[in-house]
């Protein structure tokens, strides 16, 4: 395939004004390669962390995005059919190689993941990474089981409203937090089965919901609050660090005897395209499409609008996943 297609470039770090739309080549695939025509991307803080520039890797100039959803185009090396509805996350994309941010996206043939749904393309275009990581978390990280009580800490995230969504269907109680009153009808939406509005210190009123702590923690706000997050969790449990909406990722002084409750485990996911088996996904579409559970949707823009995407994604205002359709 030869031409042109419009993508966004951010040239060097920079606010939300670096996203800069262009009109680019279209990337030719070789063997093993996948080209996507990209039908919509999801947006990841991680994006908003390279497109400032405090990213751990990745380099200037580049087409941003670590996730995309769409058809297969081309595949020379005959790994999928033209047409064939397809997903692919991170393996480097937006940082290391041109990413979901165009409607052409050249990946890996191992990292495309290929599904069946009628689901429309904006509902479709928030589940790779989401759900990536929210099934990783609780499977990987906490190896959480039917029956088990689950705290997500920063609950009205995209991951923690997958997270949710997946425990429930899984057979968990889920607990979530918020720090906003008013976000309480989007956790109830998911099924939540206790909300509790985060003040900082948490752990007081989850032993009071389940007395001795709950089975397991997934961390999605950041080490400023992973400490009570530890203290939120049974002895033999387990807290799963998978995010850091507060931007902390790091502890200066990490003296475990202190931080650890007797017994708690501490985990951590980060996954990859190969980590989201292909049957776990079309299980989860047939789920929503049976109206057993649902994708949480935050906001849909169109490409021009992805300098304010950003913007709202900083704010924190798209409550839910922001998708963007191509």
């Amino acid at each position: 395939m030869s031409g042109t297609m419009r993508a966004v470039v951010v040239e060097h770090p920079g606010g939300p004004e670096a996203l800069e739309i262009r009109e680019v080549t279209v990337p030719t695939p070789a063997n093993g390669e996948v080209l996507i025509r990209v039908k919509a991307f999801g947006l990841n803080r991680s994006e908003l962390h390279f497109r400032r520039g405090a990213a751990y890797s990745g380099s200037f100039p580049r087409i941003p995005g670590i996730e995309a959803t769409g058809e297969v185009a081309e595949a020379p090396g005959g790994e999928f059919a033209p047409g064939t509805q397809v997903m692919t996350m991170m393996g480097g994309m937006g940082r290391e190689f041109d990413g979901g941010y165009a409607e052409y996206v050249l990946v890996p043939a191992a990292q495309v993941i290929p599904f069946r749904s009628e689901l429309p393309w904006e509902q479709l275009g928030a589940v790779p990474e989401m759900l990536q990581t929210a099934n990783g978390s609780l499977q990987v990280g906490l190896q959480a089981q039917p029956g088990q009580s689950v705290l997500i800490r920063g609950g009205t995230s995209s991951v923690g409203l997958a997270a949710a969504v997946l425990a429930r269907l899984r057979g968990l109680t889920v607990i979530a937090t918020t720090r906003r009153e008013q976000a309480r009808p989007l956790l109830e939406s998911v099924g939540v089965d206790h909300i509790i509005i985060d003040d900082g210190e948490v752990a007081a009123r989850v032993r009071e919901l389940v007395p001795g702590g709950v089975d397991g923690a997934i961390e999605l706000v950041g080490v400023n609050v992973m400490r009570d997050t530890l203290r939120s969790v049974r002895t033999g449990g387990t807290v799963c660090f998978t995010g850091m909406l507060s931007d902390e990722w790091t502890i200066p002084e990490f003296y475990p005897m202190e931080w650890l409750p007797n017994g708690v485990r501490l985990t951590a996911y980060s996954g990859e395209a190969a980590d989201l088996d292909a049957q776990v996904l079309q299980d989860y579409l047939d789920a929503v499409s049976a109206g057993a559970a649902r994708i949480p949707v935050g906001h849909v823009y169109a490409m021009d609008e992805i300098v304010q995407a950003h913007r709202d994604m900083e704010a924190g205002v798209i409550g839910g996943k922001g998708v963007v359709l191509t």
